[in-house]
């Protein structure tokens, strides 16, 4: 279970039987702010979108002017030394300045802005599409977890009426007044009641985790 659940394998752990602790379900608009905020892949594309972006202002500025200085300091002479024989000194120093004014290269410039475009609109169509499958999934996952919720409450009382009726038919055999087979008929409502209760409880958890992936938040308890 450890290589499983943790990243690390010699991570402790103890397992807690809480299949019927509380879970509550969020509302739809909790769970779409959630997901809008930790989706991973949502996450993901925006950034990827943000960098488009950022590309296309980086290509755009190809028309400005650039400035740019060189300063260098050392010696300046034909012998490596300090001072020259006469006692010049060699050192010196040296300033350099670039000015770059775009004017024609042809249409490099303006290729690269169309391909940053380009880039950046594919990037926005991705994170759209990425934006409108995550509400589909939610809508549909939420809309399963809240059906589990809503048939685990009947399932809950019928396997409490049907734990009733096996103790009332154990009285009832236990003074003569009920036959085996009416017990075994009540232990065999009460085990069907009682396995539907369960897997109605897992059904649950299981929608309500598959829903939490998409959320990128896990509460359940």
């Amino acid at each position: 279970m450890s290589v499983l659940i943790f990243p690390d394998f010699n991570e402790n752990f103890d397992v807690t039987d809480d299949l019927h602790a509380t879970a509550p379900l969020p509302t739809l608009g909790e769970v779409q702010q959630q997901a809008a905020q930790n989706n991973p892949d949502v996450r993901a594309a925006l950034e990827i979108a943000r960098a488009a972006g950022f590309d296309v202002t980086a290509a755009r500025a190809g028309y400005l002017p650039s400035l740019s200085f060189d300063y260098w300091y050392g010696i300046d002479a034909p012998q490596f030394a300090v001072n020259a024989p006469s006692g010049v000194s060699n050192l010196g120093s040296s300033v350099m300045g670039t000015l770059t004014l775009p004017i024609w290269n042809w249409g490099a410039t303006q290729s690269r802005i169309k391909q940053a475009e380009l880039r950046r609109a594919q990037a926005q169509r991705e994170l759209s599409f990425a934006q409108r499958k995550l509400l589909a999934e939610i809508k549909s996952l939420y809309s399963e977890a809240e059906t589990a919720m809503n048939e685990l409450g009947g399932l809950s009382r019928s396997a409490q009426l049907a734990e009733e009726s096996l103790r009332l038919t154990t009285l009832r055999y236990k003074g003569g007044e009920a036959t085996v087979l009416e017990v075994v008929d009540a232990q065999t409502t009460y085990a069907q009641s009682n396995a539907a209760y369960q897997d109605g409880a897992v059904r649950y958890r299981v929608a309500l985790a598959n829903l939490q992936t998409l959320t990128g938040v896990l509460t359940t308890p």
